[in-house]
C-alpha cells in the first residue's frame, strides 16, 4: 500500500544509446542536477539509468546502485528498477522500486525502507521524479 508522498525532483536528462541487448535497443539516461526535497530536505540528485526496450514494447530500466542525492548535512546514494513505456510526445513514463542509503540526518526516515516511484521524462527531455514510501 502506498504511504506518505516522500519527495519530488525535477530537472533535465540527456539520452545516449548504448550497445543493444541480445537484438534489444538499450538507452542511458543522465539525470544531472535534479532538484527538489525529499524526505522534508532540499535536495540536489545525479543518477544515470540504462533502459532496455523488451518485444512487448515496455521499457526494463535500472538504476544499479549509480545514483547521488545530496542535502546539506550529508547524502544518499540509491539503486532503482522500473517499467516504463515511451510516450506519444517522445518521452518515457515509468514506475518502479528505488532503495535508499544515507547516513544524513535529514534523510533518515528514507534509509532502508522501499520507496515506489513515478518517472516521468516528457520529448524536451524534463523529468519529474515522484517518491511514496511503500507500507
Amino acid at each position: 500500500m502506498l504511504g506518505e508522498k516522500v519527495g519530488t525532483m525535477s530537472g533535465p536528462t540527456s539520452l545516449k544509446a548504448l550497445p543493444a541487448t541480445n537484438g534489444n535497443p538499450t538507452f542511458e539516461t543522465s539525470a544531472i542536477g535534479l532538484t527538489g526535497t525529499l524526505a522534508g530536505a532540499d535536495v540536489q540528485s545525479h543518477a544515470t539509468y540504462s533502459a532496455e526496450l523488451r518485444p512487448n514494447g515496455t521499457l526494463l530500466g535500472e538504476c544499479p546502485n549509480a545514483g547521488i542525492v545530496m542535502a546539506a548535512d550529508g547524502l544518499a546514494t540509491f539503486r532503482a528498477t522500473g517499467i516504463g513505456r515511451f510516450t506519444e510526445d517522445g518521452g518515457a513514463d515509468f514506475k518502479g522500486v528505488v532503495y535508499f542509503e544515507t547516513s544524513a540526518p535529514s534523510l533518515a526516515s528514507i534509509d532502508g525502507i522501499a520507496v515506489v516511484y513515478d518517472w516521468v521524462v516528457d520529448g524536451a527531455g524534463n523529468a519529474t521524479w515522484d517518491l511514496w514510501e511503500w507500507k
